[in-house]
């Protein structure tokens, strides 16, 4: 028997390790057999994927291939009820929607408070931590008599053994059976008292990282205004080129009715009609490309908004408003002030601050720390422990306990890192190496900074100039349409000199129109990227 119990352990041990291992290689039943097969995924009634392996006969059909199978839980959002599709709004009614509804701005307003909590996470570092421990159990202890060595030893009297067996208490070859229940109730404190610093530099760290959070959350705003600006100005422009071709395919139809005339006159020839009807054929196609231009303008406006793209509503008219043609330059002080006011330059500058806070950390672990510890323990019953284990990463034994009912123990003492196999040294050295990028990295955005406002600065100019030049471009080719149609519907002039007018006319009022809202988005992205972009938002 004693034989068969020294080797059943062992043997026990190895089964269960081998029936785990089994159980953990199981799992690959659950990935893809091939690497060029399809993955027959484990799918409920209504379609949703689910862990573990795909049970078949489960009377789903999956698709074929590579198609995953429809999540019926899973649709596209309704169209918003609130959005009226009969009112039209303005482009700071539609900023107002968006900032409310994009999830950007929602995201980096629960990062900012997640931020915030870091702060007062990092806080509880100064207060002493107080954990409560009941601990209930059974201990029996059975040891068998017989001793090998001495039954081996034919040396030893009988005089020795009998004094051996009485002194182990041995009674018919069992030494002693001992058991006993009880019960261990202990409240333990620990309190770390001066650290040198550590915990305030990590408390300020956190602080420029809450600061930069809270700078990034206006940034996302800022971002969310300039998209939704950028996209109404885009579908604006695209829903005014309709317009124009649409214009363009009525004077189209008016020059192929003039040649139709003609001929029926006997003054035309049927190859100025077919040229005639060439023209109104493109300007057809270009009126639907045009639509299907802005359809698409339409639906990135929705998008920029994070409402529905199933959403229907109108925006309000902006085109042929005045514009502001004065010529005026960013000084140098206007250009420091912008980028000093960036959110990505402020923010950036909160977290090279931030990284000097980490230095002074990873310094502190260098020197000593102050603590006092101590716990208050009631035992019952016999289980007699003198210590309570801990329970988790950061929950530390309760030691020292008496096996009296009660006991308590207060300690007061100071710790000094001796040797860390250089630890602490190569972390120093990371964050110094962060702080070293935190400030190469703050530098590098306010050059982009400066160059992204000058950027911005001449595509305002650039954009008011070709407005300038379109206009009169416009003008010039109105009238020259006028009076090459007349002179065509008159029998002067020629079908080609019409047709070529008309192209010239179209091409001349999409440069106009192009121009008139290019000088608004490049307004616009002034504004964003000197950082003074507002809710009201240029119309």
């Amino acid at each position: 028997m004693m034989h068969f119990s020294r080797f059943c352990v062992p043997l026990c041990g190895t089964v269960t390790l081998l029936l785990l291992c089994g159980c953990a290689t199981e799992a690959l039943e659950t990935a893809p057999e091939r690497p060029d097969t399809p993955w027959q995924p484990n799918v409920s009634e209504k379609g949703e994927l689910l862990p573990g392996k795909n049970r078949t006969g489960r009377g789903l059909s999956l698709p074929a291939g590579f198609t995953l199978p429809a999540n019926q839980t899973i649709s596209p959002r309704a169209p918003d009820a609130e959005i009226s599709s009969s009112h039209p709004y303005s482009l700071a009614e539609l900023i107002d929607i968006a900032q409310s509804s994009n999830p950007t701005t929602r995201i980096a307003w629960n990062t900012a408070r997640d931020a915030a909590l870091a702060v007062g996470i990092t806080r509880t570092a100064y207060l002493p931590h107080l954990s409560a421990t009941v601990v209930g159990g059974y201990t029996h202890q059975h040891n068998n008599g017989g001793n090998p060595s001495l039954s081996n030893a034919g040396q030893i009297g009988a005089d020795t053994n009998a004094l051996i067996n009485q002194a182990e208490g041995l009674t018919d070859g069992v030494r002693n059976r001992n058991s006993g229940s009880g019960e261990v109730q202990t409240l333990s404190m620990e309190w770390l008292l001066f650290d040198f610093g550590k915990r305030e530099a990590i408390i300020n760290a956190a602080k420029q990282a809450q600061l930069a959070n809270n700078i990034l959350f206006t940034a996302a705003h800022q971002k969310v205004i300039y998209e939704v600006t950028l996209a109404f100005y885009t579908h604006a422009a695209a829903a005014a080129r309709v317009g124009l071709v649409q214009q363009a395919v009525n004077n189209a139809h008016a020059v192929e009715a003039a040649a139709e005339m003609r001929l029926k006159q006997g003054q035309g020839t049927i190859v100025d009609v077919t040229q005639a009807r060439q023209m109104t054929a493109q300007a057809e196609l270009q009126l639907v490309q045009a639509q299907n231009a802005a359809e698409n303008t339409y639906l990135e406006l929705m998008t920029a908004m994070g409402i529905s793209p199933n959403t229907r509503l109108q925006t309000s008219d902006i085109s042929n408003r005045p514009l502001t043609m004065a010529d005026a330059r960013l000084t140098e002080d206007m250009v420091r002030q912008a980028v000093a006011q960036r959110p990505d330059v402020l923010a950036a500058y909160a977290s090279a601050k931030a990284s000097q806070n980490r230095i002074a950390a990873a310094k502190a672990e260098f020197l000593p720390k102050v603590f006092v510890s101590g716990n208050v323990a009631y035992t019952t019953g016999r289980l007699a422990l003198s210590s309570v284990p801990g329970v988790g990463s950061d929950s530390s034994p309760t030691l020292n306990l008496s096996t009296n009912n009660f006991s308590s123990l207060i300690l007061g003492g100071i710790t000094v890192p001796v040797f860390d196999g250089g630890m602490r040294a190569a972390v120093l050295k990371q964050v110094k190496n962060q702080a070293d990028s935190a400030q190469a990295l703050l530098r590098k955005t306010v050059d982009e900074s400066v160059k992204q406002i000058i950027v911005a600065e001449n595509g305002v100019h650039a954009s008011l100039s070709a407005y300038t030049a379109a206009t009169k471009l416009q003008t010039a080719s109105q009238t020259a349409f006028d009076a090459a149609f007349a002179a065509y519907r008159n029998g002067v002039g020629s079908i080609t000199q019409a047709t070529m007018a008309q192209s010239g006319l179209l091409s001349a009022q999409l440069g106009k129109s192009d121009a008139y809202y290019a000088s608004l988005i490049a307004a616009s992205s002034l504004a964003f990227a000197t950082g003074s972009i507002q809710t009201a938002a240029p119309e």
